[in-house]
């Protein structure tokens, strides 16, 4: 009985890294020292063949190497599983709450599984972390199947998805990643789809989680992405590992209000993958800023001529991000053009100026200033009544 209980807790130990990414396990990591301090801007080196830096408001590339090669995804693709799960509860079709049932075919498939049965029931907000945290491929045919009825169905819509976003070096055939000659993509369209996931807000409520789990707690789910626990800011974000792939992963981290997506595929090991993107993460973070343009002063009235009402409020047509280099900072200059006045009439919305953010003669933004409200242009009829009112005064004693 000693015996048996020993082998019974070395395999609850040993369970979370069993259900490694795909269908390989995850070699041992451990985090550097200095992980979570920033590097140096500058002279950038990374082990991975394929890789991105991007910054996920404005999709401003900050460094890629080889960024348009196509190449097998692995486990990375399920990050448009979630984002088509996402935008699905988005628009009401599903809900957190609501109960989906594992059929024959999301159990059949092996690589990483929450080892789900045939007619069990289990929430979304399960399945999502099953399949965001222990990178689940029985649970994203759940999901799939819950939003679409058949996984095929579920891959158009993944597909069609994709070219919305511009990803035209993707081609999915299944939602969970497992190798297939047809099924690639690049980390540049990894990155895009990244940046759309990472609009959904509540997502990070699944992929910045180390340890969770399923079945009121007798299932361990373990975060296949390591930086979760290691990296300062880590807001996920997907890790993927098959033969054909080798170590790939879409990391997102968060500091100062900047949010960057670091994406390498095809890394000979899982050290250099995430050796990867903690070096590119460091470098963005270490040398770029962001800042919304917003005036620096209040935008005055702007005159009306000819109108019905004699002025008309300026304000900014959209919130706007830039990303630049922190040593150039000093030399940011923004500058506010606004028209002295404008002829009635005036829609609302309607351009009446910019603010222009410019960089040693480069110019890094350019937001509208439009008119906050319409004014409607002054009729013969109002003419009439304004100079008989200046008659009327001019006329008393």
């Amino acid at each position: 009985m000693r015996r048996i209980f020993c082998v019974y807790l070395a395999f609850i130990l040993l369970l979370p890294f069993c259900l490694a990414d795909d269908a390989e396990a995850v070699d041992g990591w451990e985090p550097a020292e200095d992980i979570a301090v920033a590097g140096v801007a500058g002279s950038l080196s990374v082990p991975a063949p394929s890789v991105i830096l991007m910054e996920q408001a404005t999709g401003t590339v900050l460094y890629e190497k080889n960024a348009d090669e196509r190449l097998a995804p692995a486990s990375v693709t399920k990050g448009m599983t979630l984002l088509l799960t996402m935008e699905a509860i988005g628009r009401g079709q599903l809900a957190y709450d609501q109960k989906l049932t594992v059929s024959r075919a999301a159990m059949s498939l092996g690589g990483s599984t929450a080892f789900l049965h045939e007619g069990e029931h289990y929430t979304v907000h399960e399945m999502l972390k099953a399949v965001t945290i222990a990178s689940a491929n029985d649970g994203s045919v759940v999901l799939a199947e819950a939003i679409a009825g058949t996984e095929e169905t579920f891959v158009a819509m993944m597909n069609e998805r994709a070219a919305q976003l511009g990803m035209n070096g993707t081609h999915f055939v299944n939602c969970h990643g497992l190798d297939d000659p047809q099924h690639y993509t690049t980390a540049r369209d990894i990155a895009a789809m990244s940046r759309a996931l990472l609009g959904h807000k509540d997502i990070r409520n699944y992929s910045t989680v180390w340890l969770d789990t399923l079945r009121d707690g007798t299932f361990t789910l373990s975060n296949t992405n390591r930086l979760v626990r290691y990296y300062d800011g880590c807001t996920g974000l997907k890790t993927g590992t098959t033969g054909k792939a080798g170590s790939c992963i879409a990391a997102s981290a968060e500091r100062d209000g900047m949010e960057l997506v670091a994406v390498v595929m095809r890394a000979a090991n899982t050290d250099d993958r995430y050796e990867s993107a903690r070096k590119m993460l460091d470098y963005g973070f270490a040398g770029y800023a962001s800042m919304t343009v917003w005036p620096d002063e209040v935008l005055l009235p702007v005159p009306v001529l000819l109108g019905r009402g004699k002025e008309v409020q300026p304000v900014i047509e959209r919130e706007e991000t830039i990303i630049f280099e922190k040593h150039k900072k000093p030399l940011l200059k923004k500058t506010v053009e606004l028209a002295e006045d404008v002829q009635a009439p005036v829609q609302k919305g309607q351009r009446l100026g910019e603010i222009v953010v410019e960089c040693e003669g480069q110019i890094l933004a350019r937001v509208p200033i439009v008119a906050a409200s319409g004014v409607e242009k002054l009729t013969w009829w109002d003419v009439f009544k304004r100079m008989l009112g200046l008659l009327t005064m001019t006329a008393k004693p």
